[in-house]
């Protein structure tokens, strides 16, 4: 059930952002955004939370795993939407901009409020770093 809880949460605010930056600002028609939206939801949950969030370091490096899913993340979005962006609307020029605002919004949502989220409501964690008292 927490699975679901996070790819809805993620779907929505992936959905959001693309609503206001694809359609109302750039033109890009409903039902494009929002197949654009739902993949985009699913790469970047299968392979950014449960795959690299989720493996990059030790459950305790919450900072190091951050971070290497937020720049995953910024890649896999910008890539996903400006190919799906191109492919639905045929706009092979004037996408790169859209795709690349949509992305960096996208990552900051995921850096700043859903990896913490995640760490605490799909894998039980802390959603912060944990420090160590022994010596190595």
């Amino acid at each position: 059930m927490n699975h679901l809880k996070a790819i809805l949460t993620k779907f929505v605010v992936i959905t959001l952002v693309l609503l206001i930056v694809l359609t109302l600002i750039f033109d890009v028609p409903f039902m494009d955004t929002l197949w654009i939206s739902i993949v985009t939801t699913l790469l970047a949950y299968l392979l950014g939370d449960l795959g690299i969030f989720n493996m990059a370091g030790r459950p305790g490096e919450f900072t190091k795993r951050n971070g290497l899913a937020a720049v995953a993340d910024l890649l896999l979005s910008f890539l996903t939407i400006w190919l799906m962006a191109r492919a639905l609307t045929g706009n092979n020029d004037d996408m790169f901009w859209p795709a690349a605002l949509s992305a960096l919004a996208i990552t900051g949502g995921e850096w700043l409020f859903f990896h913490k989220f995640v760490d605490r409501a799909v894998f039980n964690r802390t959603g912060k770093d944990e420090v160590s008292h022994t010596r190595p």
